[in-house]
């Protein structure tokens, strides 16, 4: 019974087998509202040509690509962008440094290494234990600075109040260098985090829009392929019926010749 309904198609004005189009209720909100664009009192409840759906559907089909293009070009614009972006020169630490030295930094840099080796507290103990044992045994006769040595106790004391400092010195330069390098590592993750943010974003479309979209364009590719088969198949029939119709007349004409030749002998 199905395939004996009718209906008239919005578009042609012509009447169709329904099983050759669509209802317009029937059809997904994104093509119904496209073939509303064009038809604007068109109702849930009219009928559609496979022929003519065709088009709207292609329309859909382009819509959709051109959507994704134009995001994804957006995108990696942005992403371009970024990735050329100099806003920020990654500053050579040690390089910047090293040329704004000055000799007393100079100064303060060795004193401090040499007093945090273990150079420094060998010969340390070595200056120690000799000048305690050079006025404790009175060797040569040298006794400059005897028993409790308040002479040592005395330079020991001034030299940890001039290297205190100068160590100190060169400990602010270090701490100046752990600045510059915290804020280059500031900049570069700033600039990567912006870089990831967009290929995060990048992703999203992908995930969200694009691969939806290519479901979707497969979906109405099949369905597109089925109205072409559904047409050639139309057209094949109705030439074999024409061909038909055409052989038939051909039969009735050559048997109308053979009856009227024999009347016309007598």
């Amino acid at each position: 019974m199905d395939q004996e309904k009718t209906a008239i198609c919005l578009v042609d004005h012509r009447r169709h087998m329904v099983l050759d189009g669509r209802f317009l209720k029937d059809l997904e909100p994104a093509t119904r509202n496209l073939i509303k664009g064009e038809y604007p009192s068109a109702k849930v409840t009219d009928f559609i040509c496979d022929h003519d759906l065709l088009k709207y559907q292609l329309m859909r089909v382009d819509g959709m690509v051109n959507s994704d293009v134009k995001q994804t070009r957006k995108i990696n614009r942005r992403l371009t962008k970024a990735m050329q972006s100099d806003d920020y020169d990654i500053i050579d630490v040690n390089d910047n440094l090293e040329k704004t030295l000055t000799f007393g930094q100079r100064v303060s840099d060795a004193v401090a290494r040499f007093g945090g080796s273990w150079g420094f507290i060998g010969i340390f103990t070595l200056v120690l234990v000799a000048w305690m044992i050079l006025n404790g045994a009175q060797l040569f006769g040298i006794h400059f600075d005897p028993f409790p040595f308040i002479l040592l106790n005395l330079g020991l004391s001034c030299i940890a109040a001039i290297q205190a400092p100068i160590i100190m010195m060169s400990q602010n330069r270090a701490a100046d260098r752990d600045r510059m390098n915290s804020e280059n590592d500031y900049h570069v993750n700033l600039k990567s985090e912006h870089e990831l943010r967009i290929l995060h974003a990048k992703l999203d479309n992908l995930t969200q829009n694009q691969l939806p979209h290519t479901l979707e364009i497969q979906k109405l590719e099949i369905e597109i392929l089925g109205q072409i088969r559904n047409e050639l198949d139309t057209i094949e029939r109705n030439q074999f019926l024409n061909s038909a119709k055409e052989n038939e007349s051909l039969r009735e004409s050559d048997t109308n010749h053979f009856e009227k030749t024999p009347k016309q002998k007598g």
